[in-house]
């Protein structure tokens, strides 16, 4: 459920927006109620609201000031109400990043259109930032952090990051390293407590993660372009991973 502040100086109206609007149908619900831009900005920082839908003229403090303010220290959407010929007020809404510019008198059916729109907007908003923690949790947990970058250990970080998407082995490796196979993997083995094996699988799965999100792209390329071949080796790797299948990934995602 979304958190909707209203502020609006004509008692009459505000208890309109309050009360002649379905907020619950709208999955929102009024957290707070202001008559002016001060008591506003209060009520804001004490509800922490989603949505702040406001006057522009008002005692004390005017609607956009408020608006200023309040977006520097949080985050929100928000509708603008305003009486015809204050369009220069709009063209500053636009500058703070003001969803919409309502004029009065409001109609609700615009008003209730324009919360449905932010209701989705937010829900999207809400599915990229989970996915993004997501992600990066799954970067945090899978990435190997490298001491020392000229040692063989970053020499070898730096080939598996150049050349992941190709078929490449220890023994490649080794070669291009000038070290037995034997001796590199102990040495990787020994410095982040991984076989060479895995820290190649380790950094395709990072960047399988990366590629998932690119929605023009199909589970199959990204498989091989990380680097797997097989696409069913490549479901069983990432789900040993992170604990679903790149398409239980994907449905999260959507």
């Amino acid at each position: 459920m979304l958190k909707v502040v209203l502020v609006e100086d004509e008692p009459i109206l505000l208890k309109g927006l309050q009360y002649r609007m379905d907020w619950l149908a709208n999955g929102c619900t009024v957290v707070g109620l202001a008559e002016n831009g001060a008591d506003g900005l209060k009520t804001i920082e004490e509800t922490k609201p989603d949505i702040v839908i406001t006057d522009i003229r008002m005692p004390y403090k005017d609607g956009l000031t408020m608006l200023q303010e309040a977006k520097k220290r949080y985050t929100f959407e928000a509708v603008i109400l305003s009486g015809f010929g204050e369009f220069n007020y709009a063209k500053q809404a636009i500058t703070i990043g003001v969803h919409d510019y309502l004029l009065k008198p409001v109609d609700l059916s615009d008003l209730e259109l324009t919360v449905k729109k932010l209701v989705e907007k937010l829900a999207t908003k809400q599915k990229e930032d989970q996915l993004n923690q997501q992600v990066k949790a799954y970067s945090d947990l899978l990435n190997v952090q490298v001491e020392y970058p000229s040692s063989y250990v970053g020499k070898t970080m730096e080939y598996i990051q150049q050349s992941y998407c190709e078929k490449i082995t220890l023994k490649d490796a080794s070669e291009v390293l000038g070290l037995s196979s034997v001796s590199l993997n102990m040495k990787l083995k020994e410095k982040t407590g991984y076989s060479f094996s895995e820290l190649l699988t380790r950094y395709r799965i990072t960047k399988a993660l990366d590629y998932l999100q690119d929605e023009k792209m199909l589970v199959y390329e990204v498989a091989e372009k990380t680097g797997f071949s097989d696409y069913k080796y490549f479901s069983h790797v990432f789900k040993k991973y992170t604990g679903m299948s790149p398409k239980q990934f994907l449905k999260q995602s959507l």
